[in-house]
């Protein structure tokens, strides 16, 4: 594989580097050539570098408050001199809000404090392949919610309310001895609650029930290329449960995430084949 080369730089008067300079070792570490261009630089000279070095991406680093400025400006020199193949992402104290909107404008991601430098590195390298046509869209955020587990100490007990109340329909009804498990499924609109009864007292959702009492025991993510993106996702630092995929309650791959990554909710990632994908085979 062509080396990934990476133009770190630091646009206007911004006089301190210490966090451009930790990002340039860390991808130095992840194994791509970078190229630091010093304090001080105007958006011409950062875009020109770029050009004469031939990178793949430009990294601009702003503790001055300026990004809103100066980060489009080197996208539209990029422009002029047709150089949009090269990925400009951005770090640095910038507020959300601004962050949001110089991605809407073009920067491929704002990273801001407390970002770990692992979780930078994994997502530059998988944005640039994902430019040199290389590998699935990983980056791309899930396709939507597939559903909402709901634990449950008996689904014969917990049905007749979505049945009589909110009027669903139960799809089936299956048991996952795998999972030590008995799951209900309603379909309800482009997703379904998954009501989960333990099949023995030492499954995962009686330990749940004996901590919690009834109640969302998770939420699934109907994602692609589920096995790629579990790598990605441990390249990025994330803690996974399951590191290959397992065959969930539906019938297709799951796997789950640690709940320490979203404070405390247990996600479930599940590989679906939806019913335009159906169409197509």
């Amino acid at each position: 594989m062509e080396k990934i080369r990476v133009l770190i730089a630091k646009p206007g008067l911004d006089g301190h580097d210490r966090g451009a300079l930790v990002i340039s070792q860390a991808l130095r570490d992840a194994g791509m050539e970078v190229i630091y261009t010093g304090l001080r630089q105007s958006p011409k000279q950062i875009v020109k570098a770029a050009i004469q070095e031939d990178v793949d991406a430009i990294g601009l680093s702003s503790l001055s408050g300026a990004h809103n400025v100066l980060f489009p400006q080197v996208l539209k020199l990029l422009r002029e001199e047709q150089a949009e193949d090269i990925i400009v992402f951005g770090g640095g104290v910038i507020p959300l809000e601004d962050a949001q909107n110089l991605e809407k404008q073009g920067i491929k991601k704002i990273f801001t404090p407390g970002t770990s430098t692992k979780t930078i590195s994994a997502y530059i390298e998988q944005a640039i392949l994902e430019a040199r046509g290389q590998g699935d869209p990983l980056l791309a955020g899930p396709k939507g919610i597939d559903h909402v587990g709901i634990a449950v100490y008996s689904i014969e007990e917990a049905l007749p309310f979505y049945l009589n109340h909110l009027h669903l329909e139960v799809e089936k009804i299956v048991e996952v001895p795998s999972q030590k498990v008995k799951v209900a499924f309603l379909p309800l609109g482009n997703f379904k609650f998954e009501l989960l009864e333990p099949l023995t007292n030492g499954s995962p959702i009686a330990r749940f029930l004996e901590k919690k009492g009834e109640g969302i025991h998770h939420i699934a993510l109907s994602v692609s290329s589920l096995q790629d993106r579990l790598n990605q996702l441990k390249r990025e630092g994330v803690q996974l449960i399951d590191e290959t995929p397992k065959e969930g309650a539906g019938g297709y791959p799951i796997a789950f995430l640690h709940p320490k990554n979203a404070k405390g909710v247990l996600l479930e990632l599940c590989e679906t084949i939806d019913e335009a994908e159906k169409g197509d085979e």
